[in-house]
């Protein structure tokens, strides 16, 4: 709430100050390119990504946070120093507009003119200091998600199929729920290290006309698992259906666990009420993170 009230607190200021001074300069940005980062040797998997907003600085003084593409009046002339992040709405959350912590800031040195536009294809890349794991789906014979066996199985489908195409890719995994295999429960495979206070992300692509819970489970120093159920991802109506990527963020609930703890994924769907049938579709399944 407080980030709500001071970024529109910025914004009004920044209006009146363009109410009084007619002649601004303009600074016009364009949607986010997401660029491979060489040093990381492909280990960042597919460059999907949702970079809905975009936080303003010039001179290392805020302007504000803007949803891109944007265009917006700059009240300064000559040489500038701009940076500008990249954000994301915080697990999904239209009013929570976060840097995302493992992105780099695009920067340049530009020259504002009064009544003239500078125009910016802003671009980044996750930084060399984060780690990954990640399911692809791009091995069908080695997928890294267990299901339960009393649930419905996942399963990879080719880009040969030209009635599911692929979100990015050659494969993806689909969950097909019916009236008689109504429910899918699954977690990842491999254990991770995540040290608490540090960021971690869960990033997931999806196309669903099915509601999807994730959550995330402690595996404790003496193998005990706590499964804690987090976000859940809406059904999408299957007129509109659409792939989307959504950023979860797990370093809270890392907070709480208790030391020693290792950290798995977890997913939960259950047919939805009133429905015969539903799919799930998934891609590039990140957990991103720092030690």
């Amino acid at each position: 709430m407080r980030l709500i009230i001071g970024i529109s607190l910025l914004l009004f200021a920044f209006t009146s100050c363009v109410k009084n001074n007619p002649d601004p300069a303009w600074l016009e940005v364009t949607q986010w390119t997401l660029q491979s980062n060489t040093g990381l040797s492909g280990s960042e998997g597919e460059l999907t990504h949702n970079f809905s907003d975009a936080w303003v600085y010039i001179d290392d003084q805020i302007i504000g946070v803007f949803e891109v593409p944007f265009k917006i009046p700059i009240l300064k002339s000559g040489a500038c120093n701009i940076k500008i992040y990249p954000a994301i709405r915080n697990n999904g959350i239209a009013a929570t507009k976060k840097i995302y912590p493992f992105m780099e800031v695009f920067e340049v040195n530009a020259t504002f003119t009064q009544n003239q536009t500078l125009t910016l294809n802003p671009t980044t890349k996750y930084n060399s200091y984060s780690q990954f794991w990640i399911e692809d789906f791009e091995d069908p014979l080695n997928v890294k998600i267990t299901v339960d066996q009393n649930t419905s199985a996942i399963k990879t489908t080719p880009t040969t199929n030209t009635n599911l195409q692929s979100f990015n890719g050659n494969f993806y995994g689909i969950i097909n729920l019916t009236t008689t295999d109504s429910s899918w429960i699954a977690s990842t495979q491999e254990q991770l290290y995540i040290a608490k206070g540090k960021e971690a992300y869960l990033e997931i692509d999806y196309h669903n006309t099915n509601s999807i819970t994730t959550g995330l489970i402690y595996v404790k120093p003496d193998n005990s698992t706590v499964n804690n159920i987090h976000i859940k991802l809406q059904t999408q109506d299957e007129s509109t259906v659409k792939w989307k990527k959504i950023y979860i963020d797990r370093k809270e609930l890392i907070g709480y666990a208790p030391n020693g703890s290792n950290f798995l994924q977890s997913f939960i769907a259950t047919l939805d009420e009133g429905k015969s049938a539903s799919e799930i579709r998934i891609d590039n399944i990140k957990v991103v993170y720092f030690n």
